[in-house]
């Protein structure tokens, strides 16, 4: 069973399936601070390595990426975290002037917990880096992103970056997609075709595809933007050409979006269990 902090944690990184907000009184630094402290259930020496992993990668590329005037792509997930605390930190400590740019209400929330400047595309078209996480990153830098039902607009803001930095622990690190996730391609839906999308790729590509239940109401998860999102449970034991794979969903009346980031990233950050970086990309 999951201890309360963890409980807490989840709540406040995840959005809420039907409103799109997270429970009253949550606050996603706060409760990621407190769960790292507080519960004994998870501090366990793999936990532990997996958020001085994090740490260890996000605080490199604020350091390296974020400077000053620059506006900035924030990301969703764990990661991000460290990330956004990192810049709260350089922005007090050296006086920065920066706009961030969120991907998702747990980034604005973010954002706006640790007294940075919210911003938005309107006013801010182009970006000079974006920093987020992912699910899963092959030795081509494609990467799976969606895991927590963001993808399409974490890929907008990426693709309005100069530079798309991605931050993530060790396991995240792979040769081959499926390597390490199992958890499938996310695949952002009108909810009106999410049958004739799911049958159409299973029979282009096979597989199987899952219609992602929400865990706080009944029915399926919908996204900020009102969608339905499928998981593409691909075959990994095949070669996929995912440039081409991508474009050929994406073509499917109906696809809003794909979790398939190709040709997008910049660099990518793993963390280590040591507290190390590898990096890969320039």
């Amino acid at each position: 069973m999951l201890g309360k902090p963890l409980r807490r944690l989840l709540a406040a990184l995840f959005v809420h399936s039907s409103t799109g907000r997270p429970a009253p009184g949550l606050s996603v630094a706060k409760d990621y601070r407190r769960f790292l402290t507080t519960s004994t259930s998870c501090n366990d020496g793999r936990r532990m390595a997996l958020e001085a992993a994090k740490r260890s990668a996000a605080y490199k590329a604020v350091d390296e990426y974020v400077k000053d005037d620059f506006v900035v792509g924030i990301g969703s997930g764990s990661t991000v975290v460290y990330a956004v605390l990192r810049i709260a930190e350089r922005v007090k400590a050296e006086g920065l002037q920066l706009v961030c740019i969120p991907t998702s209400f747990q980034a604005r929330q973010l954002i706006i917990e640790n007294g940075l400047v919210l911003g938005d595309l309107e006013s801010n078209p182009q970006l000079d880096c974006a920093i987020d996480g992912a699910d899963e990153v092959d030795a081509q830098m494609v990467l799976i992103k969606g895991g927590g039902g963001c993808l399409l607009q974490e890929k907008i803001v990426a693709s309005c970056a100069d530079r798309f930095v991605v931050i993530a622990d060790y396991t995240k690190d792979s040769t081959r997609l499926g390597q390490q996730y199992h958890k499938g391609i996310p695949i952002e839906v009108v909810p009106m075709a999410y049958v004739p999308i799911r049958d159409r790729i299973g029979a282009s590509f096979g597989g199987s595809l899952k219609l992602r239940m929400a865990i706080a109401k009944a029915g399926p998860v919908v996204t900020d933007n009102g969608n339905f999102i499928l998981d593409w449970h691909f075959e990994d034991d095949k070669d996929h050409d995912w440039d081409a794979v991508n474009r050929e969903i994406m073509m499917i009346p109906g696809v809003v979006e794909t979790g398939l980031f190709v040709g997008m990233a910049n660099k990518a950050y793993f963390g280590q269990a040591d507290g190390s970086v590898t990096e890969r990309g320039s």
